[in-house]
């Protein structure tokens, strides 16, 4: 039976392809739900006019339902909350080069 642990991993994998980090990294996944062999993903993009709009939640399901169990994923795209810099991962902001305290000091 897959794991939602499973799943957050295989969304690690999906990467926007004009940010070289991972949409979980990047704050646009918003939560994983696992229940009745459907993954149930809640997510954003960085704008509403995301020229990958289609693309990343297509391969966001594609890499849930190769987890053993999955037997479908429905990816939700929500605007609320909106996303910001702010929600990328100390791991993102460090392959951003992103500096920590610059960001902090924003807030």
């Amino acid at each position: 039976m897959a794991t939602t642990d499973e799943l957050w991993s295989q969304l690690r994998q999906v990467f926007d392809p004009e940010i070289p980090v991972n949409i979980v990294d990047l704050g646009l996944v918003y939560d994983v739900v696992f229940e009745d062999e459907v993954a149930k993903v809640t997510m954003t993009l960085t704008s509403q006019s995301c020229p990958e709009a289609k693309t990343i939640p297509d391969v966001a399901k594609r890499r849930c339902n190769s987890v053993a169990g999955v037997k479908d994923t429905e990816v939700e795209i929500v605007w609320e909350p909106e996303w910001t810099p702010h929600r990328i991962s100390p791991e993102g902001r460090k392959a951003l080069g992103m500096d920590d305290d610059a960001e902090a000091a924003d807030q």
